[in-house]
């Protein structure tokens, strides 16, 4: 189960669904946006609506409650296709200890690999680049695992 604005606005959610299913099947989506002062914002209703809640404090508390992982897209990165945003990333590995699934951003094969290669995630999404068909899965587990990245 994935949570995203909906945690938001009722953290208790996230605590309720973990005592349900079991932390390991929360995933907490997190949609966040640098910040002026270089600080993260999350945003929600689809990264249209900024809650002024800082992302790293929000994810901690997210992960307290039960979350047992964490998709966190990058409002920034999204959809320009220049590579996974790292300092976010890394912001997230250093703050909490469950699974990260990187999102936006992606651009080439080597975005894939780069973010693995910084540990800046456990997993990376990429959207575009595979509904437009300008790679395949099988193309990105052959270059990765060329690579020698893990690749289920």
């Amino acid at each position: 189960m994935s949570l995203n604005s909906a945690a938001l606005d009722h953290p208790e959610l996230i605590e309720q669904a973990a005592h349900m299913y079991g932390s390991s099947c929360i995933v907490l989506a997190v949609d966040a946006k640098r910040q002026p002062d270089g600080s993260w914002h999350c945003y929600k209703a689809g990264g249209r609506i900024d809650t002024g809640r800082d992302a790293i404090e929000w994810i901690r508390e997210g992960v307290r409650l039960g979350a047992g992982e964490i998709l966190l897209t990058s409002m920034d990165a999204d959809g320009t296709k220049q590579g996974f945003d790292l300092d976010l990333c890394k912001a997230v590995r250093k703050a909490v200890s469950v699974p990260l699934i990187a999102s936006g951003g992606c651009g080439k094969l080597e975005d894939f690999a780069t973010v693995f290669e910084e540990d800046a995630a456990d997993a990376a999404l990429a959207a575009s680049l595979f509904h437009y068909d300008e790679l395949s899965v099988t193309d990105v587990k052959d270059y990765l695992k060329g690579k020698g990245i893990a690749v289920r």
